[in-house]
């Protein structure tokens, strides 16, 4: 078992506050529409000449900071996102240029809304090779990918970027008192459910269905979401799959103090959560506020929640990312 702290987090979302109304308005739905059903107040959506990359080096500067540790100590950074700055290259290459750190191996994962905790698990096997410290960062910039008429998605998603440092004990400086090494992470799983892939999707941009001027006419540039069949989905596996990753890592449902999921839709996270069985865990949100950030939208929570000083040493925290893939990704945190 490997020994991966966490050394710092952060969050950056971008200055524009998007209400409801201004984000529902052409899908023809108001506020109250959105709130009942979703539970979503308002997002920020990014400035015309941000990028993803702009998004993820600044919660990358946030987390570097919240560590002490500065860009030339990363070896390497990861970027969880779905919606890249271009095809081509890694998001995470420009974010290396942007934090000024030349001597990190940079990549990008795609595992949609479950891309940190996959990323967590990647870079659990680097830093065991390595040492060194990792950044690993979830960022998406949605509302580039946004139908404005689909009120089934144009409602849901905020942008932002939410990272934490990552430092194998004993290596490259990384604190020995336990106390001082920061939380640790316990367990992580991942699961990919390919025969329901079609619940989300951008269809059109890649090697399938290159985008022609036909293709843009006809939509295909935008995120889809069948919503009742991912409610479906997370309502069937993730209490199962919650029971069977707690097994593995050796606790039990009462040990869970925290819970930090996908920041997706308010009212299916409540009706999920009663079905979970974690009697003596608070969850944890940011969607009123900033809406669901893709894969973003753990890291931001949990930094919210570290901020805000909602844990306490020996806290067992449980992550859990679901979306495209399908996907769905579990880690245990001890605080």
């Amino acid at each position: 078992m490997t020994d991966v702290r966490i050394l710092g987090t952060g969050a950056y979302v971008p200055d524009r506050v998007v209400s409801n109304d201004e984000a529902a308005a052409a899908a023809g739905v108001d506020d109250a529409w959105v709130t009942v059903k979703t539970a979503i107040r308002e997002r920020r959506w990014a400035a015309d000449d941000q990028a993803t990359s702009d998004l993820a080096a600044a919660a990358g500067r946030a987390a570097l900071a919240s560590a002490g540790i500065t860009a030339d100590q990363l070896s390497v950074i990861v970027v969880a996102t779905s919606t890249p700055d271009r095809p081509q290259p890694p998001t995470a290459s420009y974010v290396q240029q942007k934090l000024g750190a030349a001597g990190a191996a940079a990549f990008d994962i795609n595992a949609v809304c479950s891309g940190l905790v996959f990323a967590l698990s990647a870079v659990e096997g680097i830093l065991a090779r390595r040492g060194g410290h990792a950044l690993v960062i979830g960022a998406d910039l949605y509302s580039r990918i946004l139908n404005p008429a689909d009120r089934r998605t144009v409602i849901l998603f905020g942008d932002g970027a939410g990272a934490m440092v990552l430092s194998m004990a004993g290596h490259d400086g990384a604190e020995q008192d336990g106390a001082r090494r920061g939380p640790r992470i316990r367990h992580v799983a991942l699961h990919t459910f390919g025969d329901n892939s079609g619940l989300i999707e951008v269809p059109g941009g890649g090697s399938r269905l290159p985008l022609d001027q036909a293709g843009l006419d006809a939509g295909l540039q935008y995120f889809t979401m069948d919503g009742r069949g991912v409610r479906s989905f997370v309502s069937d596996n993730l209490p199962q799959l919650t029971k069977e990753f707690l097994h593995e890592a050796g606790v039990v449902p009462d040990d869970i103090r925290h819970f930090v999921p996908h920041q997706a839709n308010g009212v299916m996270l409540d009706s999920v959560f009663a079905d979970l069985g974690l009697p003596l865990a608070t969850m944890h949100w940011t969607l009123g506020e900033y809406a669901n950030t893709g894969a973003a939208s753990i890291a931001i929570t949990l930094d919210a929640a570290a901020r805000a000083g909602a844990f306490s040493p020996g806290d067992l925290i449980l992550l859990a990312g679901f979306g495209g893939g399908m996907s769905v990704g579990f880690a245990l945190v001890e605080w």
